[in-house]
């Protein structure tokens, strides 16, 4: 029975994910856990599985659309793993409560700060890390071509590791810490945003989903209708995301952060 009902909500966590470059994770884990109340441990396992999905099913249409900076990416994938590796270290003995809701305290003053940044702000100036590792790109819009600069590149990294600590424990994909740095703080416009957290989000998610295999957390009834659910949405999404307009996108952004906040504090208070 579960799996009739995962399966249409995998799909929409798949379409909402490759938009956003969030994981499916952000709709799949808090609907596991609030609706079916699974143990929090399966759900995550299961998240992860579904966000190697999202990042598989996404990421070759993106990069065939020239929208994600892989020179960018596995910079700032260096970060995310090792992240991953302490976050899965961490999630044996840290309380998950209180963490749900610093994480929901984040995710609300993350939200606010986009809502006042009410375009793409683009870097003026180069780090000088991006001028030396040519992390710099352009990407089609139309019958033009938007040309970018990347700024506060160690500011990136740090937020990557980050982002890998809230992958492995959370499950969730990590998406949002990407895209806040990249958008945020690097300066990258939302659409090469969104594409190349897609693109990372597979890595991250691996660093961290086989050794949740081996403690036995995967139940193949939850992840397998999860991760062919996320594979087909996250093929919409990316036909669906170019053409979209990248103030929709923040705004959808917003309203998601907004949503999986409420979630994560009040799952926090219930402990």
């Amino acid at each position: 029975m579960i799996s009739l009902v995962l399966l249409p909500v995998s799909v929409l966590a798949g379409f909402i994910g490759s938009i956003l470059g969030l994981g499916g994770g952000v709709i799949i884990v808090p609907f596991l856990t609030l609706v079916f109340g699974v143990d929090i441990r399966y759900a995550v396992a299961a998240s992860l599985i579904s966000i190697i999905a999202t990042s598989s099913g996404a990421a070759a249409s993106f990069l065939k659309d020239h929208l994600t900076n892989v020179r960018m990416a596995m910079l700032l994938e260096i970060g995310t793993v090792f992240g991953a590796m302490t976050g899965f270290l961490l999630s044996t003995s840290l309380k998950s409560s209180s963490l749900f809701i610093f994480f929901g305290g984040f995710l609300l003053f993350c939200a606010i700060m986009m809502f006042r940044q009410k375009k793409d702000s683009r870097a003026e100036v180069n780090h000088p890390w991006s001028e030396k590792l040519k992390l710099h790109s352009s990407f089609p819009k139309k019958n033009e071509t938007i040309y970018y600069k990347v700024s506060n590149v160690p500011f990136g990294l740090i937020s990557m590791y980050i982002a890998g600590v809230f992958s492995a424990l959370l499950g969730i994909g990590s998406g949002i810490f990407k895209i806040m740095a990249m958008d945020g703080a690097m300066k990258v416009p939302m659409k090469v945003s969104s594409a190349t957290s897609n693109f990372m989000i597979g890595v991250t998610a691996s660093a961290s989903a086989g050794a949740y295999f081996i403690r036995g957390d995967i139940r193949p009834e939850i992840a397998c209708p999860v991760a062919l659910g996320i594979i087909i949405g996250a093929w919409i999404g990316a036909k669906v995301m170019p053409k979209m307009n990248a103030l929709l996108i923040r705004k959808i952004f917003i309203v998601v952060m907004l949503v999986v906040a409420i979630q994560m504090i009040i799952k926090g208070l219930k402990g």
